[in-house]
């Protein structure tokens, strides 16, 4: 079978652009746009379409009541699709097909979320959302398992995972940075649109970019030249129970579940930790993000080479403490406190931006070891098993770990906005959450007990036998 050209790589990593900026979407403006602060309501003409505050138990809102069914539908999604797809006996290949089909409607439907019919609190609206968001998580797991499938089916070699890795590495952060730009273009169309069509035409724009690059790998790479595997005969059930049997990657699994946690509590803390703890506006959470992004995308040439000296296992341990480090400073701030914020200490001298510069050099080069060499090992597990078992599991080995993903980042949301608020009032008819210094000191040093745990979970993943299972079967080949 053939090998993808380097440029080939390149190509299938677009699809990755695609859906992340989508996902992104969904990440960085469904609660915002549906959940408006009283500011954008009063200021810049907000429309509320549901109810706001937390009004479920006096601990959850609408919002997050279908956000949280939405995700146990998408978690019983993730192992029915990949059984689908590697069951496929499609002549144009097992993933592909699936990947095609998909581009267009998750495009379609990220748009359909945000077009809420009634422009005033209403039941239908509900629905209307409870109906667009499930619809979101089916299409988006129908191209991305098979997608993700392909990082092992097309890396035939070490050195092309870590390629393909690393291309749709940095793609990801591309479609994640596109997705912020409303921030920007809104605010130029909301005098003459209104705000929500000021939103809502920037999302058309970026699906159609989107859709565009999701199609472009299914176009340009005909899956049949470069893969020859005999679809799985297995059933989902004992495909995903053989799946977790692996013991290499179930330990794999439980170590990804506490990067995703410490990930998403950084990721959704930064503009609590940069205007509660460090007390300094909010703008600049989009400059340390863009920084530390660029930074970080200048270190992934040498993860290759790094690679290849110490191993894979060894570098996912070092990025876990690495990460650790940056949320000891994060945790930090709120204690010693800044210039603008005295902290729980009163002692702050050093300009909150000081740290946030620090922080984001501290996390630039963890970020890419985290960023790359995972789905590799993920690629790894999945051939030696092949090898192993005699069925072709890829889809079901990523499946598992993108489940993995979304429960660290669900569990990451339910624990954030459970300390955030430690220290302060929360009131429950608002749609502003209120962090407090101590809270956001917490929620940094929570980060840093879930990347510490995940570290040593990793160091019992036995790397040295799933190369060795891989190398002998390339050498009867």
């Amino acid at each position: 079978m053939k090998r993808l050209t380097k440029k080939q790589m390149r190509i299938f990593a677009v699809g990755q652009l695609g859906w992340s900026l989508l996902s992104g979407i969904i990440s960085a403006w469904f609660v915002t746009f549906y959940l408006p602060t009283q500011a954008d309501i009063t200021e810049k003409g907000a429309i509320q379409y549901i109810v706001p505050g937390l009004v479920i138990g006096g601990f959850l809102t609408i919002l997050g009541l279908i956000t949280a069914l939405s995700r146990v539908f998408d978690a019983i999604t993730d192992p029915w699709i990949a059984s689908l797809s590697d069951r496929s006996r499609n002549k144009r290949g097992r993933r592909i097909p699936f990947m095609q089909y998909a581009a267009v409607p998750l495009s379609v439907v990220t748009v359909l979320l945000f077009c809420a019919p009634v422009n005033a609190i209403s039941s239908v609206n509900i629905v209307w959302i409870s109906v667009f968001i499930v619809l979101f998580y089916l299409f988006m797991t129908m191209y991305c398992t098979p997608y993700n499938a392909l990082i092992s089916e097309f890396g035939k070699t070490q050195d092309d995972r870590m390629y393909i890795s690393t291309a749709i590495s940095l793609t990801f952060f591309g479609g994640t940075m596109l997705a912020y730009t409303p921030f920007v273009f809104a605010g130029f169309l909301q005098g003459s649109v209104g705000f929500a069509w000021s939103y809502r035409i920037c999302f058309i724009v970026l699906a159609v970019i989107a859709c565009i690059c999701m199609l472009i790998p299914t176009f340009c790479l005909k899956e049949k030249e470069f893969v020859d595997t005999k679809p799985s005969n297995a059933n989902m059930l004992k495909s995903l129970g053989a799946t977790f049997k692996n013991g290499n990657f179930r330990t794999f699994v439980f170590s990804d579940i506490m990067y995703w946690v410490g990930l998403t509590l950084f990721q959704t803390g930064l503009p609590f930790f940069v205007k509660v703890s460090m007390n300094i506006s909010e703008a600049y959470t989009m400059y340390f993000l863009g920084g530390m992004t660029v930074l970080s995308a200048c270190f992934y040439p040498v993860v290759s080479k790094l690679v290849r000296k110490f191993g894979k296992k060894k570098l996912v341990v070092a990025g876990f403490l690495g990460l650790a480090l940056a949320y000891v400073f994060s945790g930090l701030i709120g204690v010693l406190g800044t210039a603008e914020n005295p902290g729980l200490l009163g002692i702050g001298k050093i300009p909150g931006i000081v740290f946030g510069v620090v922080i984001c050099v501290i996390a630039a080069f963890p970020m890419a070891l985290l960023g790359i060499i995972p789905q590799s090992i993920v690629a790894d597990v999945a051939e030696a098993d092949g090898y192993e078992s005699g069925e072709n599991r890829e889809g079901m080995f990523f499946a598992a770990r993108t489940f993995a993903m979304k429960f660290g980042q669900s569990l990451a949301m339910l624990i954030f906005t459970s300390l955030a608020i430690i220290g302060t009032t929360q009131n429950t008819n608002s749609n502003d959450i209120t962090a407090s210094t101590l809270g956001m000191t917490i929620v940094g040093f929570v980060a840093v007990g879930f990347c510490v745990l995940g570290a040593i979970i990793l160091s019992f993943y036995n790397e040295k036998k799933v190369m060795n299972t891989i190398e002998e079967n390339h050498q009867k080949k």
